[in-house]
């Protein structure tokens, strides 16, 4: 049997998730229904599939379910899961980098075609643009920004501010072995989500008039991506909603709130 075929409803079961395949209709549904709500084409809306935490096999049931694009927060998870479902394969997954990326392991994501949603650093661009380069296929970035929130230990959610993104974005631009996507952003903990995603869209159409190719807008999680789509997101990162809550070493799991979910937010979920 095909590993990319692999009974769905097997693998869910194995797991302790109730229906793979109802979720991903679930979420659509949700996509699309923000997205008419907003008088937006609900094509215009990606799903990227968050399978931090699952293994293998998990991925493989959504591909099964027509899922193509999947985002990792690690890099060595990334590496591993696209070595194990490289071959064979019926279809071509398409990965992307969702985490905060050391430079040292920036080359190795980069190698494998993923799309990196969280540039925040010209240091972070210039590596994956020397791997663009090498590769002579360019790498495709988001730069991240920081869109605030309460002050203290769980308030990052990583990235730039707002007035240092128009620099970063002239960088990626110029640089030959890169491509620039758009902006990412996590939205703040604590407080509804809309008014930052709406900042966020506004720094987006800055950006688009010195770079109008950077048309993606990447944000909205399980808990928020209504509140994304509505302020123009073009991919919502998903994965408790798919895969059911996550396992974290504490033994706790991750639990998804009408704002956010929570304690495992670090880029999608």
């Amino acid at each position: 049997m095909d590993r990319l075929t692999h009974p769905a409803r097997d693998d869910c079961e194995d797991h302790g998730m109730t229906d793979l395949a109802e979720n991903l209709r679930a979420v659509r549904a949700r996509i699309d229904a923000a997205a008419r709500a907003a008088g937006r084409d609900p094509s215009a809306v990606a799903l990227l599939a968050v399978s931090k935490s699952w293994p293998a096999a998990d991925v493989r049931a959504l591909a099964a379910l027509g899922q193509r694009d999947f985002g990792e927060n690690r890099a060595q998870e990334l590496v591993d899961k696209a070595a194990q479902l490289a071959e064979p394969a019926d279809v071509a997954l398409r990965w992307h980098f969702i985490g905060q990326l050391q430079r040292n392991k920036a080359a190795a994501v980069a190698r494998l075609g993923a799309v990196v949603h969280s540039v925040d650093r010209a240091s972070l661009a210039r590596v994956l643009d020397r791997v663009g380069q090498e590769r002579d296929r360019p790498v495709e970035v988001f730069v991240q920004v920081d869109l605030g929130g309460p002050e203290g230990d769980l308030a990052s959610r990583g990235g730039l501010s707002v007035d240092d993104v128009p620099a970063l974005a002239d960088l990626v631009a110029s640089s030959a072995g890169l491509l620039l996507r758009g902006l990412m952003a996590v939205a703040p903990r604590g407080v509804s989500p809309l008014p930052a995603f709406e900042r966020l869209a506004a720094l987006a159409d800055r950006v688009r008039v010195d770079h109008p190719e950077a048309v993606g807008l990447s944000a909205g999680m399980s808990g928020d991506l209504e509140a994304a789509v509505s302020a123009g997101a073009t991919i919502v990162r998903v994965g408790t909603a798919l895969f059911g809550d996550r396992p974290l070493a504490s033994g706790k799991t991750t639990r998804v709130t009408s704002a956010t979910e929570v304690p495992d937010t670090t880029a999608g979920s």
